[in-house]
């Protein structure tokens, strides 16, 4: 039993510490996207070339990946888990004290996981070569006009809405779960990181969300 809790704990611990590298991520990743919104395209395809390039961001790219294969696999293994230990909680009388986000975590988790699939084959896999052709018009390396021929599509917008909202509820509970799981509780500072935990899990997902809709309606 100990080494059940212990590798559960260890998990814990290590798809914290992954999700906190996602989360650094975020936001430069929305400061590129948000020069999708210049006239010029430039800017854009010049950044996604520098990311696609650039040595370091290479070595950086790697770790995201595995940052992202981490987290998934530990989560769905830390669920199932979970799912498995239930009937012996409800058999012993005792009520589930988790919380509303930590229920869906998983729901979530999937939504944010169809949302990458997605991704990564309008994008990622272009990149590499790994795709051939792709569904609009242009060069694969102007990811500028990819990325609007994407977001004049109502569907295509519709999907990255819902799971960028996915994301939202996904955010909020792992920004601050994974400084309780790093065990960085404290009575002044807990509360501090509740509260930037939910600017985050707001901030990040609209301004992701905002860019598809102002290049759908005034682009």
């Amino acid at each position: 039993m100990n080494k059940v809790i212990a590798s559960s704990i260890s998990k814990k611990f290590v798809m914290a510490l992954a999700g906190l590298f996602l989360l650094t991520f975020l936001p430069v990743h929305l400061g590129i996207n948000f020069l999708l919104l210049n006239p010029d395209p430039e800017p854009f395809n010049e950044a996604a070339e520098f990311m696609a390039t650039f040595p370091v961001i290479k070595i950086v790219e790697i770790i995201l990946m595995l940052a992202i294969l981490i987290h998934i696999i530990y989560g769905i293994v830390l669920q199932i888990q979970n799912w498995l230990a239930r009937p012996r909680r409800y058999s012993s009388g005792s009520k589930s004290k988790t919380s509303f986000f930590s229920k869906f975590m998983i729901w979530t988790g999937g939504t944010i996981f169809i949302f990458l699939v997605i991704h990564f084959l309008n994008f990622y896999f272009i990149k590499l070569g790994l795709v051939d052709g792709i569904p609009v018009e242009g060069e694969a390396e102007d990811f500028y006009s990819v990325a609007y021929q994407l977001f004049k599509k109502p569907v295509y917008n519709i999907i990255y809405w819902v799971c960028f909202a996915g994301l939202g509820l996904h955010l909020f509970h792992a920004f601050s779960s994974a400084f309780q799981t790093l065990g960085l509780n404290h009575r002044i500072w807990t509360p501090v990181i509740n509260f930037l935990a939910f600017v985050y899990a707001i901030i990040i997902p609209l301004g992701f969300m905002s860019i598809p809709l102002i290049i759908w309606l005034f682009k």
